[in-house]
């Protein structure tokens, strides 16, 4: 639930950034980390 709404209020502040770019941010991110 938190995470959902982390999301929501980041998206709101910053609508440049798509659903879907955020998505592949957060996979790049597990990826380098991993």
């Amino acid at each position: 639930m938190a995470k959902s709404q982390d999301a929501k209020k980041s998206e709101k502040k910053e609508p440049l950034k798509t659903a879907k770019e955020k998505k592949a941010e957060k996979r790049e991110k597990k990826a380098k980390k991993a």
